[in-house]
């Protein structure tokens, strides 16, 4: 008889679970933060070549099949609704992408997703680390903010904006990491922050890092000066990222040109093409409120939550008894 059907997750983690619900949903309401419901099912797609979306075929709408994709991220519709209404809004739901399987990833998985009208990046970091310190149920955590270059700089004495490619594979090569030779400036830097940086950074605290390369901006604003940044930041906690936050673009022609440089980059990578959220470009034209976002992984924040090794200790059913 299989055993299967029982959860993986024991009762302790579920009833965990259930409780970061009840706080984070308090801490919204608290601060007059509206709760929204947005699709899973989408007509359009996330064109970011590092992100594979599921998709199916099917008609759901009586006029022929067509390709429909499940949400990455509730992104997207959320910006449509603030384009609309101006307010800040938070969402809890499922998010799913394809190629995401081990130790700290799931296919499906929970995300917290919230916009603040009117918040610089630095106010959105001060919220992001009082709601974690809201959930832990330990002592305060204390919290340190580096910025992208500083780190690189500081712990593997290379400038992420400058350095040649051979350098950046000097610096892996010497710490006994291999990687493709044809990986492209961003490649490389992922891959040292994923391998030499990622690790330490949240030991103890929450480790955020600021302000990256151009290059990668994803949907945030990139500010001119004679070092041009992204404005965005990522949360690290014991080893692992938890939260990503932008300040977000809302230039609706920029908006295109990224989707357009994502389209090629997929096709540069054999990647099928993906439509293009039309209705998102749309709100932009509109008028997005000036934004700060973030997007935070619960599932993740279980894991350091509980001191966990595995992300199928905080679910209830993985995807292998689904």
């Amino acid at each position: 008889m299989s055993h299967n059907w029982r959860p993986h997750a024991n009762l302790a983690a579920l009833q965990a679970r259930a409780r970061l619900l009840k706080g984070l949903r308090a801490f919204f309401a608290e601060r007059g933060v509206l709760e929204v419901e947005t699709p899973i099912l989408s007509a359009a797609g996330n064109p970011d070549p590092a992100v594979e979306p599921l998709h199916l075929d099917a008609d759901l709408t009586g006029s022929g099949s067509r390709r429909w994709y499940l949400q990455t991220s509730p992104e997207f519709p959320m910006k449509r609704l603030l384009a609309a209404c101006g307010q800040p809004i938070y969402q809890v739901c499922k998010v799913f992408r394809a190629d995401e399987r081990g130790r700290r990833h799931h296919p499906e998985f929970s995300m917290l997703e919230w916009y603040r009208p009117g918040f610089a990046l630095d106010q959105l970091m001060d919220e992001v680390a009082l709601l974690v310190r809201r959930l832990s149920v330990s002592d305060p955590v204390a919290e340190e903010r580096i910025a992208y270059l500083d780190l690189f700089r500081d712990r593997l004495g290379v400038d992420p904006w400058t350095a040649s490619l051979p350098e950046l594979r000097a610096v892996a090569a010497a710490r006994g990491i291999a990687g493709a030779l044809e990986l492209e400036r961003d490649g490389w830097l992922d891959l040292l922050l994923s391998h030499c940086l990622e690790p330490d950074l949240g030991r103890g605290l929450l480790s955020f890092v600021y302000d990256y390369p151009p290059s990668q901006a994803a949907l945030a604003r990139i500010w001119p000066s004679e070092r041009p940044v992204a404005r965005r930041f990522e949360l690290y906690w014991q080893g692992m990222e938890l939260a990503n936050g932008f300040d977000e673009l809302a230039d609706a022609d920029e908006q295109r040109r990224r989707f357009q440089a994502d389209l090629a980059g997929r096709s540069e990578c054999g990647r099928e093409p993906v439509a293009l959220d039309q209705h998102l470009l749309g709100a932009l034209d509109h008028g997005l409120p000036a934004c700060a976002g973030v997007a935070l992984g619960l599932d993740r924040l279980l894991l350091c939550l509980l001191d966990a090794e595995h992300i199928d200790q905080v679910l209830a059913f993985p995807v292998e008894r689904a």
